[in-house]
């Protein structure tokens, strides 16, 4: 075999890499974090000031496993207040495993989410909630084993 005909092998070789990956790429799935990200982009502003709120409070929201699933507690400002809003479980991994839970806490401020709404993985858990007419918000990581 001479040289040219090597070389050309050499650009089919690549040439065929180059389609394989072209092709694989195309066929991973991309899941936005939200279906209509560009109007919840439009809202941020709200997300910053409920951040911005709830790191004012003090303490911060709790998120610990039990045997019944995930425990939830708001910072004790929020005792014996009606609270609304919710609780996402947003698993970068898998957007079929994402989960969208109304937020009602006991007297207390705490509130558990069974093992059968959320099942074990890592998520981003994000809570925004109402009280008094002011909004809050809390985002942090978790681990569900």
């Amino acid at each position: 075999m001479n040289w040219g005909n090597k070389l050309l092998l050499v650009f089919v070789v690549f040439g065929g890499g180059i389609s394989y990956m072209v092709y694989r790429c195309m066929q991973t799935p991309v899941d936005l974090v939200s279906k209509d990200y560009y109007r919840d982009e439009l809202a941020y502003q709200r997300v910053i000031d409920g951040t911005q709120r709830a790191n004012d409070l003090s303490g911060s929201v709790k998120l610990e496993t039990t045997a019944v699933g995930v425990r939830l507690a708001l910072p004790r400002e929020m005792r014996y207040r009606t609270i609304t809003g919710t609780v996402r479980f947003y698993c970068a991994a898998d957007a079929a495993r994402d989960r969208e839970i109304a937020l009602e806490p006991d007297a207390e401020g705490v509130q558990d989410i069974g093992r059968k709404a959320v099942g074990p993985g890592q998520y981003t858990v994000s809570v925004s909630w109402q009280s008094g007419g002011v909004d809050y918000y809390s985002q942090q990581p978790f681990v569900i084993h």
